[in-house]
């Protein structure tokens, strides 16, 4: 089965863009790209190159801002009961396996279970599943009024002419919860058959974090379903640390623990806490949320306790969830609308959102190739007394400061005697650039580095190649002038400079963080194209091109 579905595809891609890509991965393929609109078709060389690209492209590689979905393209009527899972772990023995699946994967269709299992978790082992075709069905007709040589695809796809456009996926944001360590053992049961049932009963996917903080009281459990099956999950997990608890004579109350991300829950209180209150009026509970001063770097988390009878925490847990779904779509509409606000930044990557919910990607501008963005390096100049704060005791908050925002940070040694500003080195993609630069602005007006109600501006730097600069300036300056006017940033290449040995030149940068941000996105963006219009043009024949006449 070589045939393979590409889905998502921009209104921009074309067919020299596939190629492009095809090559870049060493993906061979035995025809062209059959380009519609919002997808593709192309026939590999064989199984093996199908699978490549299936692994390497699907979901990893953007083209034209969009994620590249990858499959085997078999149509409805060739798809049978036969599931082919991949990337199981090496040491895992059949049986072993068989149990595994027979817990996690759902009765009924084989949709269902590929949904399901394709691209969940065995111990760091991400699963990959597609159909086996049955190649018996090959042989039967295409369906009245089908095209000739082409059978029924089942419901259209995104992006796919038809009838209308399928409709959108329902929005799915996992149920995190806190349990006690002590009844961790009575959930999932002996030899996990209570974790097993609950998944099949709830139709729910159910993560128990045990490893994560060792020897801590608590654990988090992260439930994937629809609403109603997370509610399910939930209040059966209730129920067992109940009754567990009474077996065990633990005489505490155990409330139900709900984790949030912080981003939610100024809207789930309410304005002067009204929206909480109302909750906790409807379903008889007591609710209480952990302070802000419990966040850390790497927990945007806040904890949510809801007190009071199993079945009042159950409609406690329903009202709660249903308030902070309601902010995360209300979040996804606006940045939809303020999707090309800072263009090159896949806004998944920032942390904005609670992890395990789907997010918005936007176009990397900056990247060597689709999907890989490409590092940069930005000077940004702090007030030299700030060095310290920055960098922590033993180098603790730098250290953090870089693990968090997934960037190279690095302060440079002081120029002249008695220096008023330090380098800050920061290398990474334009994710890591946005996160470290937003916490050292922060950082600097926490320590009271400017006034109470100063605004913090700093200078950046970035290189870029000499023979751009004049692209960055534009006719007559006309080009840096937009930047400042869209940005509010101060934007100049200075004159006269000497490109560097690598044949770099300096542009300054200064403004508040989001000027600052903008205007740099800008000007990756400006040097992406700059570079897409130095590739050398594939030739459309064979003949050598003759050089022109003077």
């Amino acid at each position: 089965m070589n045939k393979l579905y590409i889905g998502n595809v921009s209104a921009e891609a074309s067919e020299e863009d596939f190629e492009t890509i095809f090559e870049q991965w060493k993906i061979p393929h035995s025809g062209p790209f059959l380009l519609k609109t919002g997808y593709a078709f192309v026939d590999c060389l064989d199984e093996k190159a199908a699978m490549k690209a299936i692994d390497v492209l699907s979901g990893k590689v953007e083209l034209h801002g969009k994620l590249l979905e990858v499959e085997h393209s078999v149509p409805k009527r060739q798809r049978n009961c036969k599931l082919q899972i991949r990337n199981i772990p090496p040491h895992m023995q059949w049986e072993v396996s068989a149990n595994c699946f027979q817990g996690g994967a759902p009765s009924g269709s084989p949709t269902g279970a590929m949904e399901k299992l394709n691209g969940s978790m065995m111990e760091n082992y991400a699963l990959k599943v597609s159909y086996i075709p049955d190649e018996t069905a090959s042989a039967e007709g295409p369906p009245a009024g089908g095209r000739r040589g082409f059978g029924a695809r089942g419901p259209p796809r995104a992006g796919s002419p038809g009838l209308g456009a399928r409709p959108k996926d329902p929005i799915i944001i996992p149920l995190r919860i806190m349990v006690p360590t002590q009844f961790v053992g009575a959930i999932i049961g002996k030899e996990g058959n209570t974790i097993r049932n609950i998944t099949k009963q709830t139709h729910s996917k159910i993560d128990i974090h045990r490893k994560e903080n060792a020897g801590a009281a608590e654990k988090p459990i992260t439930i994937h379903s629809t609403p109603e099956g997370c509610s399910s999950a939930c209040t059966t997990i209730m129920e067992i640390m109940q009754k567990e608890a009474a077996e065990t004579k633990f005489t505490e109350e155990i409330p139900l623990k709900i984790l949030a991300h912080n981003n939610f829950v100024g809207r789930l209180i309410g304005k002067e806490g009204r929206n909480l209150k109302k909750i906790e009026q409807d379903t008889g509970t007591k609710i209480t949320i952990s302070s802000l001063q419990d966040l850390t770097l790497y927990n945007p988390e806040r904890t949510i306790t809801v007190t009071g009878p199993i079945e009042a925490c159950a409609r406690a847990e329903e009202e709660v969830m249903k308030k902070i779904r309601e902010s995360y779509e209300s979040d996804m509409a606006a940045m939809n609308l303020q999707s090309n606000l800072i263009p090159g930044l896949n806004l998944n990557a920032l942390g904005l959102f609670p992890s395990g919910a789907p997010g918005m990607v936007l176009p990397t501008c900056c990247s060597s190739f689709p999907g890989h963005p490409e590092s940069e390096t930005v000077h940004l100049f702090i007030p030299a007394l700030a060095v310290g704060a920055i960098i922590g005791k033993q180098g603790q908050h730098i250290k953090q400061l870089s693990h968090f925002a997934g960037a190279s940070i690095k302060i440079a040694p002081a120029e002249g005697a008695d220096p008023k500003l330090r380098k800050v080195i920061i290398s990474g993609p334009p994710e890591a650039q946005f996160k470290a630069q937003c916490r050292l602005f922060g950082k600097l007006k926490e320590e009271n580095f400017f006034g109470p109600k100063e605004e913090v501006k700093l200078e950046a730097h970035i290189k870029v190649p000499s023979f751009a600069a004049g692209r960055v300036i534009g006719k007559g300056g006309k080009t840096v002038n937009e930047l400042q006017n869209l940005t509010c940033a101060e934007v100049v290449v200075p004159r006269d400079q000497t490109p560097d040995e690598n044949d770099q030149v300096i542009v300054k940068i200064s403004g508040h963080f989001f000027a600052c941000q903008l205007a740099q996105r800008k000007i990756q963006e400006i040097l992406a194209q700059v570079r897409r219009q130095q590739q050398p043009k594939p030739s459309s024949g064979t003949q050598t091109p003759q050089p022109r006449r003077k």
